[in-house]
């Protein structure tokens, strides 16, 4: 007899539950059951749905539920009540069925507070709804206390809490087009970005297709910015320090319009094939992809051997937090300290590679002035052989897009 196959409900319910045990991000976990399961494309919507707004309103679902009931629940059973508020007050999904199917879920000894606890919410939605404008900022967007304080400090109280707010909705796709091999027509659905040529906001299902054959490459378009600053041109050699999985490396490619002398390396040796793969889909004729990690000094085989050099450094992920839905939870204060150091190591080694005359762009995802200008300026003092040339800070809330920063440093 064959196993049951088990609701969308109950996989982001186990889904979440192995997500607090720490460890494994939301985006593995849902793909793990979606593969398993052998999801439609529309579960497979429903389950990342469930899991990603869950996370993306923590905090104000355990507020809720603290409201609904302040004695403390079992584990399974509160994250349990958080998933059932999550349809009822972000998904607006209709109560019936909300309730209904969060309830099944429930072992037979909670189900009568399960139950109860939904119903009563559903009962509360104005009240609570309107509350939620009145709570504090990390309960009302469900952000750490410290990054609300840290964000008011660097932007001022109104670009928090717009940018706050921007963090708890879900992102829009994006698909930049590749000059060397375009598609035959652009769907119809598809939004171009006037500010941006060659970039659209995607709706309806992803073209495999044209993504398998090189003719599109899904990214943000917050990574045009530092390709932008770097410039690159044909017939220059450029490194690509940080370039897995490889978008970057490819806007470089079709920037040249393929006529680049290209290294892309990664610290890691298994996202190499990857790398290799998108690099070459994306149409590179002289293409060498490397493993390397560039907190350890750079090879003398490339010491003053670049025109470019781009370093997309590991940041704290600060401004794609509405992207990367668990990061917020990761993340420590102090943690920032620590990635600055690396940061600071990996320019170091980077900018060796730089000849005279050439170009360096730092760049990271984050909006954090410890990891972007501080920074810069910090190793600018030390290295007076370069200057800044341009830097530009991405908001995500002001550019409807993830967030980040890249400064241009040429080698005098």
């Amino acid at each position: 007899m064959e196993h049951e196959q088990p609701s969308v409900r109950r996989l982001a319910w186990k889904a979440l539950l192995r997500w607090n045990k720490g460890g494994i991000f939301a985006e593995t976990l849902v793909a793990r059951a979606a593969a398993e399961h052998k999801l439609s494309p529309s579960d497979r919507a429903l389950l990342q749905a469930l899991v990603y707004d869950t996370l993306r309103n923590l905090s104000w679902l355990d507020h809720l539920r603290k409201a609904l009931r302040p004695a403390p629940l079992e584990n399974d059973i509160r994250v349990l009540v958080q998933l059932g508020l999550c349809q009822l007050f972000v998904l607006k999904q209709a109560e019936h069925a909300a309730v209904s199917e969060t309830v099944k879920l429930a072992p037979a000894r909670a189900r009568g507070v399960v139950n109860g606890m939904l119903r009563n919410a559903a009962r509360r939605r104005a009240a609570f709804e309107a509350e939620r404008e009145t709570l504090p900022p990390a309960i009302r967007f469900s952000t750490p206390s410290w990054l609300v304080r840290r964000w008011m400090l660097q932007f001022g109280e109104a670009d928090t809490l717009a940018m706050l707010a921007w963090n708890t909705q879900t992102p829009p796709l994006y698909a930049r087009l590749n000059p060397l091999h375009p598609m035959d027509s652009v769907p119809e659905a598809w939004e171009p970005l006037a500010e941006a040529p060659l970039w659209y906001r995607v709706h309806g299902p992803l073209p495999a297709a044209a993504l398998q054959a090189g003719q599109v490459y899904m990214a943000d378009p917050s990574t045009r910015h530092s390709v932008r600053l770097l410039a690159p041109k044909a017939g220059e050699r450029i490194l690509d320090a940080c370039a897995a999985p490889g978008g970057k490396s490819a806007a470089i490619i079709g920037a040249t319009e393929g006529r680049v002398s290209l290294l892309s390396t990664d610290a890691e040796a298994h996202r190499l094939p990857m790398l290799e793969e998108n690099l070459r889909r994306a149409g590179g004729q002289d293409v060498q992809v490397a493993q390397h990690d560039w907190s350890t000094p750079c090879p003398e085989a490339w010491r003053g051997a670049f025109d470019a050099v781009l370093l997309d450094v590991p940041c704290s992920n600060s401004g794609v937090l509405q992207r990367r839905v668990d990061a917020r939870w990761r993340l420590q204060e102090e943690e920032i300290a620590r990635l600055a150091a690396l940061q600071m190591q990996i320019l170091e080694q980077g900018a060796a590679a730089v000849k005279a005359g050439g170009r360096l762009v730092y760049s990271t995802c984050s909006i954090d002035r410890e990891e972007d200008r501080a920074l810069v300026d910090a190793f600018l003092a030390a290295h007076p052989e370069f200057e800044l040339a341009e830097d530009i800070l991405v908001l995500p809330h002001r550019a409807q897009a993830d967030g980040a920063y890249a400064a241009l440093l040429r080698r005098k």
